[in-house]
Formats: structure tokens, C-alpha cells, sequence
């Protein structure tokens, strides 16, 4: 008899990641033995919850299977009274599932960007350290499809555009270092894996704390959009997550091409060449010409982008427009301008 179907899920989406990061590891297998490097190791990020522990069990399973090493991370964001002890109690837990090595990295949360954009980003510096620390092939995140539901929504709430709609991707990082295989799986599949392993699981109480943007979005905004509209808005939100990440790869893609076109001899950008581009280019296009210049990808937002359009589509004279990072955008003699002010 095999295993329960939520344990076989998970397991199946594991294996296909690993499979594939296999794949992308092979050129070493072309190496005479004594030049090869060890059985690369991949890692997961456990916080304990179901997610994390459902992917942390598949992860234990299906890595020797494979010859892959198979460690984990948890991060202690020292947010709640007692995290330290309750990032050792995850420790434990990974090292009983056979997961080496095993570590606790705490850290220390900012302000900038909100609390959860804080943690987020003190959670992957963290993670990234590990990784180069331990020499990870990977590492592997417990999302699942209702939370690609969730950062759809929340990007659709911010106005920001079709690279908002498109969710988390199921591989990101530094040289695709960041692996999600839950992106197909609902929650209730990977809480399902771990009851039927009688793995512990912790719910951390800000996932139920409405102080906090997504943790509304998850109890009261999702559950009244099923209301509204049935069943099944959590799959088409995913889908549209993969399908607005299509587009939007595609319009990059465009937008990298175009960009030496509207350049002149200097490096600067011509004025009629950007305004003779489609829209969505000519905006990923001042976009990263903004990054190149110093503003913060994190801190620029549609609406800044919207201004220093409005320099090529709407030219009146006007001034010149201030963007993070200390970045000016400005027109001059039919050239765009976009420096450290």
C-alpha cells in the first residue's frame, strides 16, 4: 500500500524540483571522480508551520533517493516572546527527520517598508548567508497556491501592474536559487501530508493576526470573494499568476531590445524614439533606467514611473521629477535625463 495522497503529492512535487536541479547539476557528473564535488546539498526554510514541515518531510524522503544531501534553515525573527526557543524546537525537529546539517539564524528586523516587508527581507539575507555558507545547490520555500492567491490579490490591491499580478516564481534568486514546488498544492494538502505523518506543526499567531495586511486578505478578503463567486477563485488566481508572469517575461524580454534602440550616440535616451515605443515597453524601459541611475527596485512604484512618462507623452515644460534613491528624472533638448540628483 502506498502512501496517503497528500504525502504523495508532496513528495511528487519535490522529487520534479529536485529532478530538475539535477539536471541543471550535471555538467559535474562529466568530471573524473576524483574532481567531482561532494552530493550537492539542497536546503529547506522551516519555520515550522505545516507548509515548511510538509515540504521538510518530502525533502528527507526524496534527497538520498537521489543522492542529494538534504539540510535545514529556520529563521528567528525575534518578533514573539520565546521564538529562540521555539527556533531550537524546529531544529529538533528537522534533525529527527534525518535533515544535516541543520541551523537557527536569528535576526534583527527593520522598519523600512512595513513589518512584513522587514522580515521578508531580513528572512532572505538570512537564507542567502546559509546558502553561500553551507554551499547550497538550493534552497526550498514552503509556498503553496493559496499563498501565490494571496500575492495576487495584494498586488492587484497595490495598482502596480502585470509583474505584480504574477505572483511568486516557482524558481527565483540569485542563479535560481530559491525553489517553490507547493505553487500547485492548496494548504490543506501539505497540513493534510504532516497529520498523516503525525509531524508537530505550529501555527504562528500573526498568520491570524489582523494587524497584518495578508492575514486579513487569508480570513476575511479570500473567504468573501468564495462567497461572491464559488469555488475554485483560488486556482484561477494562481493561473493568472502563471499567465500574467508570461506576458510579462515577454514584455521584458521586448523591452531589453528596444532599449539600446532609443539611445543616442551619448547613451542618452531620445525622447521621440521612447514615445514611439508600445506603453508597457516604453515604461519597463524608463523603469530600469531609473534602477541603473540608484533608485531602489523595492521603492519604486508605478506611480513614479507614471510621472517620468508623462516627461515623453505629456511634455509641457514641466520640471524635473524626483524618484528613491535620490534619483532625477528630467528632459533636456529632447533627451530624457535620469541621474543621481
Amino acid at each position: 500500500m502506498g502512501p496517503h495522497p497528500a504525502v504523495a503529492a508532496i513528495r511528487l512535487a519535490v522529487r520534479r524540483v529536485l529532478h530538475d536541479l539535477l539536471t541543471d547539476h550535471h555538467a559535474s557528473a562529466d568530471r573524473p571522480p576524483h574532481e567531482r564535488p561532494p552530493s550537492p546539498l539542497v536546503l529547506v526554510a522551516c519555520s515550522g508551520g505545516a507548509d515548511s514541515m510538509a515540504l521538510a518531510s518530502a525533502l528527507a524522503f526524496e534527497a538520498p533517493r537521489l543522492g542529494l544531501r538534504a539540510g535545514g534553515v529556520t529563521v528567528d525573527h525575534g518578533l514573539q516572546p520565546g521564538s529562540d526557543l521555539r527556533a531550537e524546537e524546529v531544529v529538533l525537529r528537522l534533525r529527527e527527520l534525518g535533515l544535516d546539517p541543520v541551523e537557527s539564524t536569528a535576526v534583527t528586523v527593520g522598519r523600512e517598508g512595513g513589518p512584513e516587508a522587514a522580515a521578508r527581507d531580513a528572512r532572505y539575507a538570512a537564507l542567502d548567508a546559509a546558502a553561500e555558507r553551507h554551499g547550497a545547490l538550493a534552497v526550498l520555500l514552503g509556498h503553496t497556491r493559496d499563498d501565490q492567491a494571496e500575492t495576487v490579490l495584494l498586488g492587484l490591491a497595490r495598482g502596480s501592474g502585470i509583474r505584480s499580478l504574477s505572483g511568486m516564481a516557482a524558481v527565483s534568486g540569485a542563479d535560481g536559487r530559491y525553489r517553490r514546488p507547493f505553487l500547485g498544492l492548496d494548504r490543506q494538502t501539505a497540513r493534510k501530508a504532516c497529520m498523516v505523518q503525525s509531524l508537530p506543526v505550529w501555527d504562528d499567531p500573526h498568520n491570524a493576526d489582523p494587524a497584518y495586511t495578508r492575514s486579513r486578505l487569508r480570513h476575511e478578503g479570500l473567504p468573501a470573494l468564495e462567497k461572491a463567486l464559488g469555488k475554485g477563485v483560488v486556482e484561477a488566481l494562481a493561473r493568472t499568476a502563471q499567465l500574467s508572469r508570461d506576458d510579462a517575461d515577454a514584455l521584458d524580454t521586448w523591452a531589453r531590445q528596444a532599449e539600446a534602440s532609443v539611445r543616442d550616440a551619448a547613451g542618452l535616451l531620445e525622447c521621440a524614439k521612447l514615445y514611439a515605443l508600445p506603453p508597457a515597453v516604453r515604461r519597463r524601459v524608463l523603469r530600469q533606467a531609473a534602477i541603473e541611475a540608484g533608485a531602489p527596485a523595492g521603492s519604486l512604484f508605478a506611480r513614479h514611473i507614471e510621472e517620468v512618462d508623462r516627461l515623453i507623452t505629456g511634455w509641457r515644460g514641466q520640471g524635473a521629477i524626483n524618484l528613491p534613491g535620490k534619483v532625477v528624472a528630467q528632459r533636456q533638448g529632447g533627451r530624457l535625463v535620469i541621474r543621481q540628483g
